[in-house]
């Protein structure tokens, strides 16, 4: 067994996981809202980082975390079992398509970082597990808002990360539904780069969206890491 990937309170064991922690998932787990909720879906869970993570950050939430990938919702499933927050998670081995036909739950918070690469991109889906990971012809956005609107409560939000082009298209598809933009952080890896990713909480109740900026890191170097940063995540990184 490799060696585990050590957050502050819980490892993580990705070796048969088809995609690995990254920083999109760290990010959105650390800025997610999931206080003041009783149930959570993590949806495309993959090693279950963003699960723990609202587990250790709601200590009274049960999380539910759905991935299609069966060898990694099983890995996901150890790392839960492994962490002091075990009687509250779980992970189930499906597709959120199928998970929505069954289950008459109805969820508080659900959270995804979900596909968006084109099919077709062999250069950042390399293999067939990573492509399910990453491509969009295997969870569609029409499909993840059909799903989030069958199992969001009507007073819940969902809240997912996507780069910048694909999170705007997001926006227009969300607002079908209708899901409207609470919450929208433009993140950018240093100050003069272009802004690369989209945190983005969408409630059924409209109302005037919040909107701000993150930035990672001061400079090029190394863990040069913005305070914004450091604050967002420091109850999770061991280097902070």
């Amino acid at each position: 067994m490799s060696k585990p990937f050590n957050f502050k309170k819980f490892a993580i064991h990705q070796d048969r996981c088809a995609m690995k922690v990254g920083t999109d998932g760290v990010l959105l787990g650390a800025w997610a809202d999931v206080d003041d909720v009783d149930l959570i879906l993590d949806i495309g869970t993959g090693t279950g980082v963003i699960a723990l993570m609202a587990a250790q950050r709601n200590v009274e939430a049960k999380v539910d975390a759905v991935e299609i990938d069966e060898a990694s919702a099983i890995q996901a499933q150890e790392n839960f079992q492994a962490s002091k927050f075990k009687n509250r998670l779980q992970a189930y081995p499906i597709s959120i398509q199928s998970y929505a036909e069954m289950t008459e739950k109805e969820y508080d918070i659900i959270i995804s970082n979900p596909p968006f690469f084109q099919v077709g991109n062999t250069k950042e889906a390399s293999d067939e597990r990573r492509q399910i990971g990453r491509q969009t012809a295997y969870l569609a956005f029409e499909d993840l808002l059909r799903a989030v609107d069958s199992l969001l409560s009507f007073h819940g939000s969902f809240q997912l990360i996507l780069p910048a082009t694909e999170g705007m298209k997001f926006v227009k598809l969300a607002m079908g539904i209708p899901l409207h933009v609470r919450r929208m952080t433009a993140v950018k890896s240093i100050a003069d780069k272009p802004v690369e990713r989209l945190l983005l909480e969408f409630s059924r109740i409209p109302g005037d969206p919040e909107m701000d900026e993150l930035v990672i890191q001061k400079s090029g170097t190394r863990h040069d890491y913005t305070d914004e940063y450091v604050k967002l995540v420091k109850d999770f990184y061991t280097i902070l």
